[in-house]
């Protein structure tokens, strides 16, 4: 999708078009001056020049953005640009320090929150989209932990003026008037759950939980990437199609992995499809759970892996996958993972295959080429951050809401009424390149919107885990064992 389509959408989310009295969901022009500090009586500091009654004090702690730009309206951002939080043990005795963010930089996350920036930027500089209005963002680093995307979503929520004044309560409105993000399912249900309730719109560009598609649960929640119960089916599909009917399953366990994986196994009964195992893990599980799935897929008969789990923790079991080794495994990997530019660093996962969202190219939003320090030449950096060639996610990243229908540039915008849009996926394939690096190929698409029969195509040939264009032919043990699905029976070879 390109950066037009996706400053239009921005601006139809907001509903800021002509400043209308019924503005995006939060009442009257005056309630959203009101709410973003656009009265007159406000002289700054969160000090009202208005007879002051009640002195209202910020309580906690307050966590500062990672980028931030004032303007007349502002956009808050959750992104996961650290992998992990800093775990400290309390004693209960003193106040507790505020979680810091720990671990290296998620490139990818990084880049989805400059995309953001980005796309502000460009309206921002727009003669024609809203002239006269200055659109701001305060964008915070959740370090992919729900509590603290709990505490972001309350300070977005309450505002960041440390006190001010009031003549009735302390009952004042956070200045943001959307949220774009989580990445991750469970930090989005956990900010879902505090902002829903005030009617700020919640806009994620990589949350898939299916469970998300609930408008009683999440009435304020829209997503610009498909729900898991699609790409659990394609999974299915695709495994049927390669007619491999005995696999092993691994899954995060988390509301992601969790509810994706049950989606999956539901399909895959219905395709006939046998598992062998199916394991649960997270990235702070001890060491010794992790080695225990990994002996789990080293000791097992299936050569087939689907795996359901966000980076940062299959990054763990591969991890210690690569201490020992185990045959040689055909992957199949759901969207989180298997286009994280990271993860081909895992040169034994040569093959995988999954689904990716459709790659788009945003104008202007290419690298910029200057140099750094006049030493380093970021035209030789290798980096998901300075790779705009799969721009899988970054499109998606502006609010969209469920009202929103139009195509541009043949990119069509749509949801459905669980604020869903269509899914449509790329088949990506890890393929080795003639420098031994792993390159992501496109190699089909799905397309759940058409026919029984048409949704799936293979337009490119596919590299598997042996090195060959042929998909391996697996043999099951006779009466091995397994998760048994009925009807129809497994089916076994001799």
């Amino acid at each position: 999708m390109e950066i037009s389509a996706l400053c239009i959408g921005l601006i139809l989310s907001l509903g800021l078009c002509g400043l209308n009295s019924d503005v995006a969901l939060n009442g009257s022009e005056d309630d959203v001056k009101q709410r973003t500090g656009l009265t007159e009586d406000r002289t700054g500091a969160g000090v009202s020049t208005q007879t002051s009654s009640v002195k209202c004090k910020l309580q906690g702690t307050t966590r500062l953005p990672v980028f931030s730009m004032d303007g007349d309206y502002v956009i808050g951002g959750v992104f996961s640009i650290h992998y992990y939080m800093h775990t400290v043990n309390h004693n209960y005795t003193t106040m507790p320090e505020v979680p810091r963010c720990t671990g290296s930089i998620d490139s990818r996350e990084l880049r989805f929150s400059r995309a953001m920036i980005f796309a502000i930027k460009e309206i921002n500089n727009s003669t024609e989209l809203l002239p006269g209005i200055k659109l701001g963002y305060h964008i915070y680093d959740s370090c992919a932990s729900v509590p603290v995307a709990v505490h972001v979503a309350f300070q977005l929520s309450n505002g960041l003026d440390p006190v001010f004044y009031t003549g009735d309560n302390c009952s004042q409105s956070g200045m943001v008037m959307a949220v774009v993000g989580e990445t991750g399912s469970s930090p989005s249900i956990s900010m879902s759950r505090i902002i829903g309730p005030f009617n700020i719109p919640q806009v994620s560009h990589f949350a898939t939980c299916a469970c998300l598609s609930d408008k009683q649960q999440y009435p304020s929640f829209f997503r610009t990437i498909p729900s898991d119960k699609f790409q659990a089916e394609a999974l299915a599909k695709l495994v049927k199609h390669f007619g491999w009917t005995w696999i092993g399953a691994v899954r995060s366990d988390s509301d992601y992995g969790n509810n994706g994986m049950a989606s999956f196994l539901d399909a895959a009964n219905k395709e006939g499809i046998c598992v062998e195992y199916s394991e649960s893990f997270y990235w702070n599980h001890p060491r010794s759970k992790i080695n225990r799935v990994a002996d789990v897929i080293r000791r097992s008969t299936a050569m087939v892996v689907v795996a359901f789990t966000s980076p940062g923790d299959l990054r763990i079991l591969l991890e210690e996958l690569s201490l020992e080794p185990s045959p040689p495994r055909q992957w199949i990997g759901s969207e989180a993972w298997v286009t994280d530019t990271d993860m081909r660093r895992f040169s034994f996962c040569a093959g995988a295959i999954g689904f990716g969202i459709q790659k788009s190219v945003i104008p202007g939003a290419a690298i910029d080429k200057r140099l750094c320090d006049g030493t380093e030449d970021i035209k030789t950096l290798q980096s998901p951050y300075t790779d705009t060639s799969q721009l899988r996610i970054t499109n998606m990243v502006l609010i969209q809401l469920k009202k929103v229908n139009f195509s541009k540039n043949g990119y069509d915008v749509s949801f459905d009424a669980n604020g869903d849009p269509v899914a449509r996926y790329d088949l990506v394939n890890w393929q080795k390149s003639e420098s031994g690096s792993i390159t992501l190929v496109t190699v089909g698409q799905y397309d759940a919107s058409l026919p029984v029969g048409q949704k799936f195509r293979i337009n490119r040939n596919i590299t598997w885990v042996d090195g060959g264009t042929h998909p391996f032919q697996q043999l099951v043990p006779v009466g091995a064992p397994g998760i048994r699905v009925s009807p129809p029976p497994c089916a076994y070879f001799q």
